[in-house]
């Protein structure tokens, strides 16, 4: 068996049914098992996948087991040299994953690549091409050209030989060897979701390269699922289960003193925001208090990563899951 595909299916049986369609139709010179791991057996509509697709290999989660989890177990029964970790809302346009393994059984050196991200019109869709490039995200800083300056200086790109090399591997589309997983271990399921690639990226890396082949891409539809971001701005740029995700993925790979600089600067910025947009808000309304709703929600996904302070702090064993009502995006979406 070359590659074993695995989907993880949360309440998205028509994205599925899309996916593997597209897989089947363009996926030619390669053996290959699809594996779909279920989060939602009770509402996933699993039947109507297994109607479809008769061959696909099923295993179904007691609970909403998140993504890395779930990936874990799919990885467990797979069968193939290669594993694919592919998301349900994808579609192939060609023939990536035959062009992958042809990419990865010529460049030994390779751990795992990835194939580039492209909008519904196949416009390219960005990404960030490393960790520091992420990691400067999290600041919430005015994005002038000096703060800009100092967090280049702070947080410089990595420079590779190979410039398909890259820090990490977006979740979306993971191709990986199987002996790679065996060395280094699957996903921290710590992580419910979001930041577990990128964590699993920093392990995978230490033993061979990551890449982004120029020559391969997919479709990303960026399903949509109660723990994405609402009410998207400046110093709001992550949803408060991506938030929790980052700094758990900071503390584990940077260290105590990055996850400390990070809590400080959240918090020293709550007076810093409010302060600006009342100054904006006198000379534009006359009234300091007309229009804050974006300033509070910071707050108030400040306060939930603060929940989570001492136990990311001396990195406690869990799921990292947020409760409903700590989930800020949903409970303010309105």
């Amino acid at each position: 068996m070359d590659v074993s595909i695995i989907i993880i299916n949360y309440r998205c049986a028509d994205l599925i049914i899309n996916c593997l369609r597209s897989v089947y139709a363009f996926t030619t010179g390669v053996t290959f098992e699809v594996i779909v791991v279920d989060n939602d057996p009770e509402q996933g509509a699993g039947a109507q996948i297994r109607a479809l697709f008769p061959d696909v290999r099923w295993l179904d989660m007691d609970y909403n087991a998140g993504f890395g989890r779930a990936n874990n177990a799919g990885m467990a029964l797979a069968q193939g040299r290669y594993f694919l970790l592919l998301n349900a809302d994808t579609l192939l346009v060609d023939n990536v994953i035959g062009r992958c393994m042809n990419r990865m059984d010529q460049q030994q050196d390779v751990a795992a690549c990835g194939a580039l991200q492209h909008y519904p019109d196949l416009s390219p869709m960005p990404f960030y091409t490393s960790f520091n490039d992420f990691r400067k995200t999290f600041f919430i800083l005015p994005p002038n050209r000096p703060f800009q300056a100092l967090l280049d200086w702070l947080f410089p790109e990595p420079r590779y030989a190979d410039p398909e090399q890259h820090d990490w591997l977006v979740g979306a589309f993971v191709f990986v060897r199987r002996d790679v997983v065996a060395q280094v271990g699957g996903f921290d399921e710590d992580f419910f979701m979001y930041g577990e690639d990128v964590e699993w990226s920093g392990r995978l890396g230490k033993v061979g390269k990551l890449c982004y082949f120029n020559d391969c891409k997919f479709i990303h539809l960026e399903n949509k699922n109660p723990f994405r971001r609402t009410h998207i701005s400046w110093i709001n740029r992550f949803s408060t289960q991506m938030q929790i995700s980052n700094f758990g993925w900071i503390r584990k790979q940077y260290g105590v003193g990055a996850y400390l600089v990070l809590i400080l600067h959240y918090l020293s910025m709550i007076p810093v925001v409010f302060l600006w947009k009342m100054v904006i808000n006198v000379k534009k309304h006359g009234n300091p208090f007309a229009e804050l709703r974006t300033q509070v929600i910071y707050t108030k996904k400040t306060r939930v990563i603060l929940r989570y302070f001492w136990k990311t702090l001396f990195r406690q064993k869990g799921f990292y899951k947020i409760k409903p009502s700590e989930n800020i995006d949903l409970l303010t979406a309105s």
